[in-house]
């Protein structure tokens, strides 16, 4: 049940880039971090790449994309190495749809603790509770 939230910058967006990014995170999300895209939710916002700066630089005049993804999961579902194969895919990933990436583009796995994090209502720790066997 992830949340993800995509930022990016690039010379020109169309709904479609949006869609086929919001598409490509729930799949990274799913093939590296074992999340189900039934219950990820997305959200991808556009940034003007004359407003986004690395390194002093705007991307604009770089002429380079860039772009941030935060993925939110239950603390201690995935290995140190399942988020470190997630966060170059989603790099390489990310790349061929945007184009030539500035380095300082960025993927953050948030974990956040299952007694304080949850959808339609209830925690992920409540979930887990109401799972288990009798």
């Amino acid at each position: 049940m992830p949340m993800i939230q995509i930022r990016f910058a690039v010379p020109s967006s169309t709904p479609a880039l949006e869609a086929a990014l919001a598409r490509r995170a729930a799949q990274l999300g799913q093939e590296w971090l074992g999340k189900d895209p039934s219950v990820t939710a997305v959200l991808v916002e556009p940034a003007d790449p004359a407003h986004w700066f690395c390194a002093g630089r705007s991307l604009k005049e770089a002429g380079l994309a860039a772009f941030w993804l935060d993925i939110r999961v239950t603390e201690g579902t995935n290995t140190k190495d399942e988020k470190a194969a997630f966060v170059a895919a989603t790099f390489t990933a990310f790349g061929e749809l945007l184009g030539p990436l500035h380095a300082e583009s960025y993927v953050h796995v948030v974990e956040a603790r299952g007694d304080a994090y949850g959808y339609g209502g209830l925690t992920q720790e409540r979930r887990y509770i109401a799972a288990r066997p009798a």
